[in-house]
């Protein structure tokens, strides 16, 4: 039997996603498998007022159900939590909407360490991956699908990317993706002092974790076409996009910076204490 620390965590926060969460679990765990890789599903349902919860759980997923939508920071600081507490060895934020592509997981945890193609570990839990890194983002602007930004977003993008790759200590090129994985140290690190606020989840994670002296890269994934619900594209919205995304690099620069419990460098049982 393989331990949590020999094991990923497949994170998908949902919000009213009934649609498409069941095909996105199936996708998963079929991806897993083909990649040999050992790992147990999470959606977490956030205060969904549709039948997600429940086309989850008979998908094969656990399932953690907020009683109130807390938005994907809420949520997936509920995973993180989950992560740490059982001690898994890392892992991985998928979205319940279709457009991540599960085939894409193994080269993130690849870039991570994992020894993808076999089950084992990525090193002592609370450290870096063999590689170094702490988190692994899928970037949709280094890949092959069909993702174009534009206009405004396409600015506060190029933006946040200037700023955070500085920050970082390393080229970043698309900081606003919700695709990543995540090692020991990182899930130690959000479990505690994961943002919740409007692009809290993918920015000013970033930051925290740069701050933090995490090590940060990206690999190239394929972005696809949401299977369900209704794209936010209109030139109004994507106004409103460059203006939060300045305001939220601007919060996440200006509060003080997390350090990490001197627990994350020995076992996930003292984290809490």
């Amino acid at each position: 039997m393989t331990r949590p620390a020999d094991r990923v965590l497949i994170i998908v926060p949902a919000w009213n996603e009934e649609a498409t969460v069941a095909a996105v679990v199936t996708e998963i765990r079929a991806a897993m498998s083909d990649a040999s890789l050992t790992a147990d599903l999470l959606v977490v349902d956030d205060g969904s007022d549709d039948a997600t919860a429940s086309v989850a759980l008979a998908a094969g997923a656990f399932v953690a159900r907020l009683p109130i939508n807390l938005g994907v920071g809420g949520a997936m600081r509920t995973g993180y939590r989950y992560a740490r507490r059982q001690g898994y060895g890392a892992t991985v934020q998928v979205d319940a909407d279709g457009q991540h592509n599960p085939a894409d997981i193994p080269a993130l945890l690849a870039g991570l360490g994992w020894p993808v193609g076999t089950v084992g570990t990525i090193g002592t839990a609370g450290t870096a991956g063999p590689g170094g890194l702490d988190i692994v983002i899928g970037a949709r602007a280094a890949g092959d699908g069909a993702y174009v930004a534009r206009g405004p977003r396409r600015w506060a993008m190029r933006l946040l990317s200037i700023t955070i790759s500085r920050i970082a200590g390393t080229r970043l090129t698309d900081t606003t993706s919700g695709f990543k994985a995540c090692g020991p140290r990182a899930i130690e690190l959000f479990a505690r002092s994961y943002p919740a606020e409007y692009l809290g989840d993918t920015v000013e994670s970033l930051v925290v974790a740069a701050r933090s002296h995490l090590q940060i890269r990206e690999v190239a994934v394929v972005m696809r076409p949401r299977a369900g619900g209704q794209p936010s594209h209109s030139p109004l919205r994507a106004t409103a996009f460059l203006g939060r995304a300045v305001l939220a690099l601007v919060l996440a620069l200006t509060r003080p910076r997390p350090e990490l419990h001197r627990g994350a460098h020995s076992r996930y049982g003292e984290l809490d204490g």
